[in-house]
């Protein structure tokens, strides 16, 4: 059996150790030089599964999509300098969508801090704006020092005691609060140097979870607003398959007065469940839209995709909105009146079993009209050419069940919000921030580490953004791609305002003739493109017929037509 070897140096030994001990064993590290001890620590330890990825930036979104699956925190190390920069973008993401991420940073010493030393930034506090707790560790004394040696040991010992209790302190908010942390650890060379025994035995701080529970006065007081009501709408945003049991979903369908509404981000399903709103409310008159007006509105999950939901909500507001979540609560609609540090479930075990079904027509009233509107919806793509809107709807249609499917941000995952996904889908995209960058990294993280066969469906730009995402070893080989290709940014095309110019063309679509052809020869994915209706039909479906190889199907839509397609769409309703 090998020698398992540690670091010389304590510090480095410390952090491993505290990381083993509180069960953070996914270690993602980009090369370099100051973060040598790390490496050395974290890929000589059996126990730990260690990643290398290139690209500062790809590793960031490649540990968050391992997070988001095994729902624990995940440690990326990194070298000093420019490195810990590339970061940032997922440390923002994480932030927003409550993903645990540890970041180690090796660093210089502080006096080697704006003299001009090399690769050296000031990285204390970087993420100073998106970050649950930055942790700045002590450099260890160098043994050459002249200090008496009874000084010496004493500053060690105060050095280990400071660093013990900030490793601690921030790997344990990482797994509390679920969100990222940042450790930036300063280290004195010689930085390669092992040994065959730990000199250091660091103390492990229990992690404490804080308990909620609302008040018996507040429960009342909403146990008595509820079941007056009788118009309530329960707002569901992204969420993580199984959040919410089966027994509560269907105690809020069996109650006339409850409206619930769902998006594809959400992993939630029922037959009486709204669950493409926009097809819902794009089209509502004003009279309508006071029909729809709830008297409380309850919201679940992290954010929500629909604009025009949000701007609904925004003017004709509920009496009440409840935000039901441990951790936080936005007041997007401008009326948060409570927030329910609780999980759902734990709020509606205790909640619902008191509440009164409530007689009302406000669901049948809405139901019906969801069914007019699926039904004008089927009309409509049956009469249409082949555009991004009929892509969709055949790759929907086509992919088999029980699939993870990671969504990139922009045009694809609103495209996604008008069609009704198969219930045995898991369903994933990057909302905290909303970013194009990193969807692609983000997948294949989540496709190692969830060991579910996993489908990206990205935009173009999103997708070459991201390119460097390929350049990784771990990918599996049941993992595909699915690239629309419609030659730009195809959003900026159906805003409001969009002007064809030249200036339009080049600095908001962004247009482009590249494909992925050559990037996916390059890193060992299998290619084929559609540019047909009849070619995506059979494209997908050979696709998942080959799993012994990641899968790579680019759909060229026509860059044109695919607003004018859209924009119909919405009018079709009226």
């Amino acid at each position: 059996m090998k020698t398992r070897l540690y670091s010389k140096i304590p510090l480095a030994q410390t952090i491993v150790a505290l990381c083993e001990a509180k069960g953070i064993n996914h270690i993602v590290i980009s090369p370099g030089s100051r973060n040598a001890p790390l490496t050395i620590g974290f890929s000589e330890h059996n126990d730990m599964q260690c990643y290398s990825i290139v690209d500062e930036r790809c590793a960031a979104f490649f540990a968050l999509g391992i997070a988001q699956q095994i729902q624990k925190p995940v440690a990326l190390v990194c070298t000093s300098g420019s490195a810990l920069l590339n970061y940032y973008p997922a440390i923002a993401e994480a932030f927003y969508s409550d993903i645990p991420l540890v970041v180690l940073s090796a660093d210089r010493p502080i006096e080697r801090i704006d003299i001009g030393d090399g690769q050296t930034i000031r990285q204390k506090n970087v993420f100073e704006n998106h970050i649950l707790y930055s942790a700045n560790l002590y450099s260890e004394i160098v043994a050459e020092t002249k200090i008496e040696d009874v000084k010496v040991r004493q500053k060690q010992r105060e050095a280990q005691k400071h660093n013990e209790r900030e490793i601690n302190l921030a790997l344990n908010t990482a797994i509390e609060k679920s969100g990222p942390v940042h450790i930036n650890v300063p280290f004195y060379e010689p930085l390669y140097d092992t040994i065959t025994d730990p000199t250091v035995f660091p103390r492990n701080i229990p992690v404490e979870y804080s308990q909620y529970n609302s008040t018996d006065e507040l429960q009342e007081e909403m146990l008595l607003s509820w079941n007056h009501a009788k118009r309530k709408m329960i707002l569901i945003g992204v969420n993580l398959p199984g959040s919410v049991d089966l027994q509560w979903i269907k105690s809020l369908a069996n109650d006339p007065s409850v409206l619930v509404l769902t998006e594809t981000t959400s992993n939630i399903h029922h037959s009486s469940h709204i669950n493409c709103i926009d097809q819902l409310i794009t089209s509502l008159t004003k009279d309508e839209f006071r029909s729809l007006q709830p008297e409380i509105l309850v919201t679940i999950g992290g954010m929500v995709v629909s604009k025009r939901i949000k701007a609904f909500l925004r003017e004709y507001q509920p009496q009440s909105h409840w935000h039901i979540d441990a951790k936080k609560a936005y007041d997007t609609y401008f009326c948060l009146s409570e927030h329910i540090k609780l999980k759902p479930n734990s709020f509606f075990s205790d909640f619902l079993p008191r509440t009164i079904p409530v007689l009302s027509e406000y669901k049948s009233f809405w139901m019906a009209v969801r069914e007019q509107r699926r039904a004008k919806h089927e009309e409509y793509l049956s009469k249409i050419q082949f555009t991004d809107l009929k892509a969709f709807e055949v790759i929907f249609d086509k992919i088999p069940d029980n699939q993870a499917i990671q969504l990139s941000n922009s045009s694809t995952v609103r495209y996604a919000q008008l069609f009704s996904l198969n219930p045995s889908f898991k369903v994933f995209c990057n909302r905290g921030t909303s970013g194009i960058d990193g969807s692609t990294s983000t997948a294949i993280g989540a496709a190692l580490a969830s060991g579910v066969p996993t489908t990206l469906i990205t935009g173009d730009l999103s997708f070459f953004y991201d390119s460097n995402a390929l350049w990784n070893d771990h990918i599996p080989s049941n993992f595909k791609i699915i690239v629309i290709n419609n030659q730009g940014g195809g959003i900026f095309r159906i805003l409001p305002g969009k002007e064809e110019s030249e200036n339009f063309g080049r600095y908001f679509e962004t247009k482009h003739n590249l494909t992925a052809k050559q990037l996916s020869k390059m890193f060992g994915f299998s290619y084929s493109f559609a540019s047909t209706l009849e070619g995506v039909f059979s494209a997908v479906e050979e696709m998942y017929n080959n799993n012994n190889t990641p899968q790579l199907l680019e759909i060229f839509t026509p860059r044109i037509e695919n607003d004018s397609a859209l924009i119909g769409y919405f009018r079709y309703f009226i």
